[in-house]
């Protein structure tokens, strides 16, 4: 396994400036947001994708994910990073979400990029029942999944607290509509955590759908902020342990997007309390590929 970290704690850095950062303190991986300041890929012309791609690899690092979740670039007052959503009543606005999908798959088959992550659905709309959001979901969904699977590049859905996909029930629902060879889990430990449904007792049963981890800790609250790993309640041992077992071999990505007014120490603090972790229970961390 890998240690990544994701861009989208350093948003008030350039890319240029992010990558050096975390470079330099020892992560051989890098999730790229593709969102403002960073990767937007409706304002990325051809020649930025190249310098973006010579400057990951002159760094010494790989992409460990695109990150297509978070739209700042759009500013919706409600909430900078779930709007638009899948399932917006807006038929309009919901497009640009799809829209955007499109373009960081296109993003990542550039860049040589395994896979995107994106949101679960959206929050549910005043009178919007379930079963009426899945449906927009998945009828939004599929044109992704057809440029997915035309550019052999992933798309990890990443259920989130307070949206549509929230538990992994309702993902492996969800999922088995989709019927394609490019769709995963994005296994994001602490979302798993603020749920209920703590990671280590959910790594096998995921493990066939899991392509992806993003770590980060959660107060014994289980209320929905990141925290730098050891700081929460979460059993990191236990789940990297499971993780291990499954011969799981690709990245876990570090995700502490809070943590924008110092990420170096949030980032150093996370590598030193996994690796230490990682060593503890006899794991080592492997090379990148």
């Amino acid at each position: 396994m890998k240690l990544a970290f994701s861009s989208n704690a350093y948003l008030r850095f350039t890319l240029e400036e992010t990558v050096r950062r975390i470079a330099g303190l020892g992560y051989r991986g890098i999730e790229l947001l593709a969102d403002v300041p960073h990767a937007w890929p409706a304002g990325l012309l051809p020649e930025r994708v190249d310098e973006i791609r010579l400057l990951i690899a002159d760094a010494g690092l790989t992409i460990s994910n695109i990150n297509a979740f978070m739209m700042n670039a759009v500013a919706d007052p409600r909430q900078p990073y779930w709007h638009p959503g899948w399932t917006d009543p807006d038929p309009h606005y919901r497009a640009i979400r799809r829209e955007h999908t499109k373009r960081a798959l296109r993003l990542a088959a550039e860049l040589g990029a395994p896979h995107i992550t994106t949101e679960p659905g959206g929050h549910l709309a005043p009178g919007q029942s379930r079963v009426e959001a899945s449906q927009i979901f998945y009828e939004e969904l599929m044109p992704c999944l057809d440029v997915a699977e035309e550019l052999g590049v992933g798309l990890l859905i990443e259920p989130e607290p307070e949206l549509l996909i929230e538990r992994f029930g309702e993902y492996l629902e969800f999922v088995d509509r989709l019927d394609s060879p490019r769709v995963g889990l994005n296994f994001d430990v602490g979302h798993a955590y603020c749920v209920g449904e703590d990671p280590q007792d959910w790594v096998a049963t995921m493990a066939e759908q899991t392509v992806h981890y993003h770590l980060e800790d959660i107060a014994a609250t289980r209320v929905h902020q990141h925290m730098v790993p050891g700081h929460g309640a979460i059993d990191f041992a236990a789940t990297l342990r499971e993780i291990e077992k499954t011969g799981y071999d690709g990245w876990l990505t570090v995700e502490l997007y809070p943590y924008g007014a110092d990420p170096d120490a949030a980032a150093r603090e996370a590598r030193d309390f996994l690796l230490k972790t990682m060593r503890d229970i006899g794991m080592a961390e492997t090379a990148a590929s």
